[in-house]
């Protein structure tokens, strides 16, 4: 018998696997170095919309590379389905932020590295970063069911300090693959990254993807079944970088990793979840929130691989 989600104690979850000190927190930037170490909030979201979380769900923090599937969404839709040619999707078993391209196309491997993430981000509806940006809030808002605030010193760092993604821009750029400015294409993605979340409402989010791309909150249909699927698939290859292979053998749950210490995660036609821990693994991912997956997946019997 599967397990009544509406019923699980988080609470007692969090207890228990609050003492772990694995980890550190991300220094890349100083508003992500100054991090609380001690922050452990968990949320599930299920499809009639009610919500389980704990102590700490309403703290907000910014979202980062929890971002890339909502982009690579809104990349979909608005492109009607060619941002699939012109991003891989296969994983890299590399870093996040490796300055590579696939070979012989100049594509960037997946949406779910940094580089898929800046062409995602450029291929959204909009004229120019401005009207980007803009649809891009429009877009996160949807898939929250409520608007969302941007930290703007984390954007300012985010694109004055993110080094590397220039450099992968500007390759994209040489390549023929970005077709904005590689100063555009950085600023729009570090104001994305830059968008502040609670966990709750990225459960929230995961959970729209899991409903299929229908906001189980407001009931409405943020992008087409399809989309929500692809995106869904992607991140169970491809979301905890180059973790994604002992992630989906250990969780069995599409999820996207990031490095303010959440993880949202998409179980099809089950529920949304998010965890947010800030000390980090060697691969990126939150030491607590990857225990904390591992235990929600088994203990509601979550896994996509499993036969009962």
């Amino acid at each position: 018998m599967i397990p009544d989600p509406h019923r699980y104690d988080l609470d007692a979850l969090r207890a228990r696997l609050m003492n772990e000190r694995g980890g550190e927190v991300d220094d890349s930037i100083p508003q992500l170095a100054d991090a609380d170490p001690e922050l452990f909030a968990v949320a599930l979201v299920l499809p009639d919309g009610t919500a389980r979380v704990t102590t700490d769900a309403d703290v907000a923090f910014s979202i980062q590379s929890a971002v890339k599937p909502f982009l690579f969404a809104l990349a979909l839709l608005d492109t009607e389905g060619e941002a699939l040619g012109r991003v891989g999707i296969e994983p890299t078993g590399e870093s996040f932020d490796a300055i590579k391209l696939e070979s012989g196309t100049g594509r960037p491997p997946n949406p779910m590295v940094n580089a898929g993430a800046l062409l995602t981000a450029s291929l959204v509806r909009g004229s120019d970063p401005a009207a980007r940006d803009a649809r891009i809030a429009e877009g996160l808002a949807a898939f929250a069911g409520h608007d969302l605030a941007v930290d703007e010193a984390v954007a300012h760092n985010e694109h004055l300090l993110g080094d590397r993604n220039h450099a992968l821009a500007h390759l994209m750029r040489a390549e023929g693959t970005m077709q904005v400015s590689a100063d555009d294409a950085v600023a729009v993605y570090a104001r994305a990254c830059a968008t502040l979340v609670d966990a709750e409402t990225l459960a929230v989010m995961g959970a729209t993807l899991a409903c299929g791309g229908v906001n189980p909150r407001t009931g409405v249909r943020v992008v087409p079944a399809r989309v929500a699927r692809d995106v869904v698939s992607v991140m169970a290859t491809c979301g905890v970088y180059d973790g994604s292979g002992r992630w989906m053998r250990a969780v069995g749950v599409p999820a996207k990793s990031s490095v303010s210490g959440a993880i949202v995660l998409a179980a099809p036609g089950r529920l949304g979840a998010a965890v947010v821990s800030p000390p980090l693994d060697a691969q990126g991912t939150s030491v607590r929130g990857r225990l904390a997956s591992e235990a929600i997946s088994d203990e509601l019997h979550l896994h996509s691989f499993a036969a009962g």
